[in-house]
């Protein structure tokens, strides 16, 4: 595991909800001091109230200073222009966004960081932060999110990818279409929190008001409702078992449509991280309904192990990475398939069962993985030093 190192990490904003980048700079800043920079983004704001209120906010962050969120674990919120992919703004983006981690650095006490990216959007920053080390970690197809300049994105990541140190990936596919640009690719699986989704089994936590006294069975999701959950599959199911319960816990971030009017479709809204096990607990199986695209066939979805890890049984469309667990869920793809999988999951409930998911989830811990990613990085510093 890495120690007394500095790390500059670029991600989403730190206030979000926690992503396999939350937890593994928590783990790091056990043991290093870690600079969060919150994002500086991908894509152009459209004239929409909610990217107006984001740039307000943007502005209004930017302005103050950086923050320890938690033990040398400081947040800092850089001011760019949000216009990825334009000469000049990329210029003066990175004039500006320098010189802010520099003095942030300096107040930190940041210094030779590893410069550890989660986004390809900071390629012009190499170099000017006194790092020792560049790890690009790709937990994305970033060129396939709507809303981005796809040739950009993918001119600005070919680049981070020749010019890394090692190249992370969170799928297979991700790291072998990577490698070839970057022999020092890895691809290293997410984790997952054991401990805090285990609570779900735990007869101790009590199943949240709002779902206890649903019709059963209950049947959960929690995540991001973007673009990449497929809503129509939901209603197609929820419309064909009218008496079972549809539960979505999670920030709209798309068009809802699909399921307007489904009585048996509740949503929920974003809930703290600390709840899920407890809703976990009140779900009776749990879905991953993802479209199949560019997008998620390199995506491994974070709630695959975290439903596994509650002891839930799981069914997802197929996707390669989910396949990979394909002897403890259920894969189906048309919405007839994918209520017979359903059926069958809800059949493997059983003490013998919730302790079979979970046990597996018991060597796939955040902190095993860092320490993998670790190991990597520490061959790589070795043999720069």
């Amino acid at each position: 595991m890495l120690e007394d190192k500095s790390i500059i990490c670029f991600a989403h904003d730190w206030d979000g909800d926690p992503t396999s980048k939350t937890h593994i700079m928590r783990i790091l800043a056990r043991r290093n001091r870690v600079l969060w920079v919150n994002s500086i983004g991908m894509r152009r704001p459209r004239a929409s109230g909610a990217d107006i209120r984001r740039l307000a906010d943007k502005l209004r962050r930017g302005l103050g200073p950086s923050r320890e969120v938690e033990p040398n674990l400081f947040v800092v919120n850089p001011l760019a222009l949000p216009l990825p992919g334009v000469a000049l703004a990329d210029w003066l983006n990175t004039a500006l966004i320098g010189a802010t981690l520099r003095s942030r650095a300096r107040r930190h006490a940041i210094e030779r960081p590893i410069l550890w990216t989660f986004l390809p959007t900071v390629h012009r920053l190499l170099g000017r932060l006194h790092e020792r080390l560049v790890v690009y970690h790709c937990v994305d197809e970033y060129s396939a999110f709507s809303g981005v300049s796809r040739a950009a994105v993918e001119r600005m990541e070919r680049e981070l990818v020749r010019r890394a140190d090692v190249v992370l990936t969170s799928s297979q596919q991700l790291a072998d279409e990577r490698r070839p640009f970057n022999s020092n690719t890895h691809f290293v699986q997410h984790g997952v929190d054991v401990t805090h989704f285990a609570r779900a089994a735990d007869p101790a936590t009590e199943v949240p008001a709002e779902i206890r006294g649903l019709p059963r069975p209950v049947i959960g999701f929690h995540g991001l409702l973007a673009e990449w959950v497929d809503l129509d599959l939901v209603r197609k199911l929820a419309d064909a078992r009218p008496t079972w319960s549809f539960v979505l816990i999670g920030k709209p971030a798309s068009d809802l449509g699909a399921i307007a009017g489904a009585a048996n479709v509740h949503l929920l809204g974003r809930k703290p991280y600390g709840t899920l096990p407890a809703y976990c607990r009140g779900f009776d199986a749990a879905i991953i309904p993802f479209r199949i695209d560019a997008l998620t066939l390199r995506s491994n979805p974070l709630k695959m192990r975290e439903y596994l890890a509650a002891g839930l049984p799981v069914v997802s469309t197929p996707l390669p990475e989910v396949a990979r667990y394909g002897h403890l869920l259920h894969q189906a793809l048309a919405p007839a398939d994918f209520l017979v999988a359903l059926e069958r999951a809800l059949a493997e409930r059983s003490p013998a069962d919730v302790r079979r998911r979970m046990e597996a989830m018991r060597s796939e811990s955040w902190e095993a993985r860092t320490e993998e990613m670790c190991a990597l990085l520490d061959r790589r510093l070795e043999a720069a030093a």
